[in-house]
């Protein structure tokens, strides 16, 4: 009789075994989901933090002040060129020092999901890019045939490398480098002893560079302002094609920024507002006698006061693209307001430049 009871609870407990321990067992699993489910929320609520956190954008920084304080801090003596040196610099250090570093080339979230601060990003590197150009090219060269400074010809293919590649090399590795190449200029530049690092402020050097500034806003006008559709006219005209007595035929197309870039083109276009109102408030320290002797110093000043204008807040949770004079607001279209009357303000400067 023992035996029996012996073998049914054996029976029993094997029957608990194949069933995977009773109800007790099933407490465990659904406290385990519930841990990884918590775990989950509690990520996804931290990463939406710090997204929102990595959106916002550097304010704008005192260009003159932050030289002389780096001069100082530095023990180099201010120079004519020294302040577009380091407000290069300083605007370049911003994509790698803000909050959340360097964004553009991220693989995990929240930065992988996050698509308004890397088209910030690429608008400042594409002004970083182009004066970094201009240094190579024109403002340290006396003459056509002279040679290129060393450490600027090796710095500007550092701000051209992928601005999306994660590793071997990095982008933020790339980009370190040529800031530390802009640095090594700089330090020749204000050292009296050092007669191989110039800088050259004349009407024409910055008058080449501002005709790339004006291609960049002229594009960027054209992009803020087809977020409604526009009708675009087709200028390249065939001789044999107008008939006299009659009107030449122009073909029409319509062109609208896609709904999911015009977002994208708007933060564009702020990071080149940002980082080009840096500039050119260095340009004006720089190129002060230039100026002064063109009476061109308040198209400089107008021009910064247009790109400053477009950094306010945007206080609306997204980008709202209505019509143009419908009910609801277009945000691209109050940049290309900015942009355009700054790009008008830089065509006027370089007629300015070119004249005796």
């Amino acid at each position: 009789m023992l035996d029996w009871k012996n073998r049914a609870g054996n029976g029993e407990a094997r029957e608990r075994a194949d069933t995977g321990g009773g109800p007790r067992s099933s407490v465990k699993s659904l406290l385990l989901s519930k841990a990884v489910l918590g775990a989950l929320a509690v990520y996804l609520v931290v990463t939406l933090l710090l997204g929102w956190y990595w959106s916002e954008e550097p304010e704008l920084f005192p260009v003159q002040q932050n030289a002389q304080a780096a001069a100082q801090r530095d023990g180099r003596q201010m120079v004519v060129g020294y302040t577009t040196v380091e407000t290069l610099k300083a605007v370049a250090s911003t994509l790698l020092n803000k909050p959340g570093g360097y964004i553009s080339n991220d693989r995990l979230p929240p930065g992988l999901w996050m698509d308004n601060m890397p088209s910030w990003e690429y608008g400042v590197l594409v002004q970083v890019r182009d004066l970094s150009r201009a240094l190579r090219k024109d403002f340290a060269r006396s003459q056509s045939q002279s040679a290129e400074d060393g450490d600027l010809a090796r710095a500007e293919p550092r701000f051209n490398f992928d601005n999306k590649s994660w590793v071997l090399p990095s982008s933020e590795s790339e980009f370190q480098e040529g800031i530390n190449l802009l640095t090594r200029y700089q330090n020749r530049l204000s050292d009296p002893s050092q007669t191989n690092a110039l800088f050259y402020t004349r009407a024409d050097n910055l008058n080449n560079w501002l005709g790339d500034v004006g291609t960049r806003l002229g594009s960027l006008s054209q992009r803020l302002s087809a977020s409604v559709g526009r009708v675009k006219l087709n200028t390249t005209l065939k001789t044999e094609s107008v008939i006299a007595g009659q009107a030449p035929q122009v073909d029409e197309e319509i062109v609208e920024t896609p709904w999911m870039q015009i977002d994208n083109v708007f933060y564009e276009a702020r990071g080149q507002a940002w980082a080009l109102s840096h500039l050119l408030r260095a340009i004006e320290v720089d190129f002060a006698d230039v100026l002064a002797k063109k009476n061109a110093t308040v198209s400089v000043r107008q021009i910064i006061r247009e790109l400053e204008a477009s950094q306010a807040p945007v206080w609306s949770p997204m980008i709202l693209n209505g019509s143009g004079f419908g009910m609801w607001a277009n945000h691209s279209l109050v940049m290309a307001n900015y942009i355009s009357r700054a790009n008008a303000a830089v065509i006027d400067l370089r007629q300015l430049l070119t004249q005796g």
